[in-house]
């Protein structure tokens, strides 16, 4: 146990096994490309550039996790969607013009290939280049859209949302095309090396539980089911306040569970039981980037106490750009002084 990389810290954590200090698994995005001095532009369009900022940044802070995270328009751009590119801002769906807008374009839609040449296939080469150059000391995670996130992507989300009440058999249609996509996508990441396959599924905050139960939670379950099928093991990351959806998140059987700071980890701990990992819950901004390291390892204290044992460090959702770089430090000091028990065991405090 003592002397474990970031790699062996992680797997060893998921099987409950004992690691040395608490895994620490941050979302970060953005600010992997201002540590290596380039414009996010370039991190969205250049894998070279990605894997170099996430593997840099992961060496840097001592981050257990590297990743292909950039923007949620891989899939959606491969299929077609109109995707606006920023200099230094992630790319964007033009929601004005969704590639679904005409219902009738489902049925001739053509999943694209993960390997064909588009920003799925360049997300698959940052894995490869990752893999080959940090696989063996840092656990690689790929990335899929949920099914009601890339329902938003294809169709719209104010139009999807209307759509759960209009027209329900063509919100199961678009969801089979998206699970059947993004399986295919995920056996790609995999067999390029990915660990560990993270699913966002952010609009899935914004419906009711109702909605959630009935449409968007048998979808998700189908692929966490066929991540699990395909050998590897699931990251759910659902942005928001998830309140309402705690106990059917904890039923999807992922091995990990990001909550947002908008949801309780108390409740999330009652909702999914003792053995389910949790990860989170800082808030990114007014706690994370603007309050002081005194107060991010108080914050993380009690995030710990309240998820107990089974707690990986990171913050409700993506550390913000500006950071202050202490406070990042803050996390990482969190986690090298627990020892992966309770938060009572830590000398921080």
């Amino acid at each position: 146990m003592p002397g474990m990389n970031g790699r062996q810290r992680v797997l060893a954590f998921l099987q409950g096994q004992p690691v040395d200090r608490l895994p620490l698994m941050p979302v970060v995005i953005m600010f992997c490309a201002d540590q290596i001095g380039i414009k996010y532009g370039q991190y969205v369009k250049d894998y070279r550039v990605l894997a170099e900022a996430q593997m840099r940044t992961a060496e840097k802070f001592d981050f257990d996790i590297v990743s292909v995270m950039s923007d949620p328009a891989r899939e959606a751009f491969d299929c077609g969607a109109h995707v606006e590119f920023y200099d230094d801002q992630p790319a964007a769906i033009v929601e004005s013009d969704a590639l679904l807008a005409d219902k009738s374009k489902l049925a001739h839609l053509q999943i694209p290939d993960p390997l064909g040449g588009g920003r799925m296939h360049s997300a698959v080469m940052a894995l490869e280049l990752m893999k080959s150059q940090v696989g063996q000391e840092k656990v690689l995670m790929g990335w899929v859209e949920g099914p009601c996130a890339e329902g938003a992507d294809l169709r719209g989300i104010n139009t999807l949302m209307l759509d759960f009440f209009d027209d329900p058999a063509f919100v199961r249609d678009l969801f089979d095309f998206i699970i059947e996509m993004e399986l295919r996508y995920a056996q790609a990441q995999i067999e390029a090396g990915a660990d560990l396959i993270g699913i966002g599924d952010a609009a899935a905050s914004l419906v009711g539980p109702k909605i959630y139960e009935e449409f968007v939670w048998p979808y998700e379950k189908r692929l966490v089911d066929g991540l699990h099928a395909l050998g590897t093991r699931v990251r759910l990351h659902i942005c928001g306040n998830t309140s309402r959806i705690l106990d059917g998140m904890g039923r999807l059987g992922c091995e990990i569970v990001d909550l947002d700071y908008l949801a309780s980890i108390a409740d999330a701990r009652r909702a999914m039981g003792a053995d389910q990992i949790l990860l989170g819950n800082l808030n990114p901004v007014a706690t994370l980037r603007d309050s002081s390291p005194p107060a991010i390892t108080a914050a993380l204290a009690e995030c710990h106490r309240q998820a107990g044992a089974r707690f990986i460090v990171g913050a409700g959702c993506e550390v913000v750009r500006d950071t202050p770089l202490e406070n990042v430090q803050a996390m990482i000091d969190y986690a090298r002084a627990c020892h992966g028990q309770t938060v009572h065991e830590n000398p921080l405090l």
